[in-house]
């Protein structure tokens, strides 16, 4: 009897644009708001925004990981 196949997983793109996962295994996001209106606001507010933030939620981190079950393997994550 042959070998069983086993089936490549698809990315979901705009998960793995959004999210990444640090060496620990921990899913982070960068924060909201940094894309554009940034005249008015304070030179320590943009570089508050510069943090990424780690998912407190386990389940929604799960969610993420299988959507973009390679985040781990490579490096090509967006950054900060």
């Amino acid at each position: 009897m042959g070998k069983l196949k086993k089936y490549k997983l698809k990315t979901h793109k705009s998960t793995a644009k959004r999210f990444r996962v640090t060496g620990s295994g921990l899913v982070v996001r960068t924060k909201q708001g940094k894309s554009h209106f940034r005249r008015r606001r304070s030179s320590r507010h943009k570089r508050q925004l510069d943090k990424l933030i780690g998912l407190s939620n386990s389940t929604i981190a799960r969610k993420i990981k299988r959507l973009a079950p390679y985040l781990g393997k490579y490096r090509q994550n967006p950054g900060s």
